[in-house]
């Protein structure tokens, strides 16, 4: 690890009082869980437009089902790992005011973390695109797992995960939540994230607008590197906790 690089992050986070965290993929990956853009993500084996739109879904949802049956079993058995629990540990300590994740697997706040805005959604309840309904998820993922596609018990339409596909709307009550704890924060940390989705990608420059420090924590480059104040290519769940045991 470049010790250099860990000290200025170091620094930062001890004189910050009201840390943002912005996380992707690359923080669930020491779970188990594969990452979606790298060279062994998921999209190099599936075309993402074909199996995860919202349109790929009303037309095909075994199609769906059958892709997301696997991921599902990797998310109900990852726990949340070293880079999870520093997270949760900086907002313990007062530092940290919010997390914002691109993430569906809910580990953030299975570490602990209670200010999670989930910009994706997340798994743990299901819609009907008919009526609306809306449900527990956890019967219905039992059923998925056995191969059935789940379907309204009023209406009988199809129930969707509620999470955003492709040629979705993320939900605007929590991009308001999230685009508020980045204008007030002062350090922005963002860790496991290539920042090649939009709107999440454009978030960093709303805090740095604002006058934000930033930390990027990813193995990979981000368009963002030049503008950061330290920079750490390396794995979230070694890199996090080195900051937070150092305050």
């Amino acid at each position: 690890m470049d010790r250099q690089q860990l000290r200025l992050a170091t620094q930062l986070v001890r004189e910050a009082q009201r840390i943002v965290v912005l996380s992707g993929a690359g923080i669930s990956r020491p779970s188990g869980i594969p990452d979606f853009r790298s060279g062994s993500g998921v999209w190099m084996q599936h075309d993402p437009l074909e199996v995860a739109s919202l349109h790929a879904f009303q037309h095909n949802p075994r199609r769906f089902y059958d892709w997301f049956n696997p991921l599902l079993g990797k998310i109900a058995d990852a726990r949340p790992n070293p880079a999870h629990i520093a997270v949760a540990d900086l907002e313990h300590r007062r530092k940290l005011k919010a997390v914002i994740t691109q993430n569906i697997d809910g580990l953030h706040q299975h570490a602990g973390s209670r200010e999670v805005y989930e910009m994706h959604g997340n798994l743990r309840s299901m819609s009907c695109l008919d009526c609306g309904n809306r449900v527990p998820s956890a019967p219905l993922l039992r059923q998925i797992e056995r191969g059935a596609i789940p379907r309204c018990s009023i209406c009988g339409g199809l129930y969707k995960p509620d999470v955003v596909l492709f040629d979705e709307a993320l939900p605007q009550g929590v991009f308001w939540l999230a685009q508020r704890a980045l204008e007030h924060c002062d350090l922005l940390i963002v860790a496991g994230t290539s920042l090649e989705v939009a709107p999440v990608c454009d978030m960093p420059l709303t805090a740095l607008k604002h006058r934000a420090r930033l930390i990027v924590v990813n193995l990979d480059e981000t368009y963002i590197d030049q503008r950061a104040d330290a920079l750490l290519h390396e794995d979230v769940a070694l890199a996090l906790p080195a900051l937070a045991a150092a305050l």
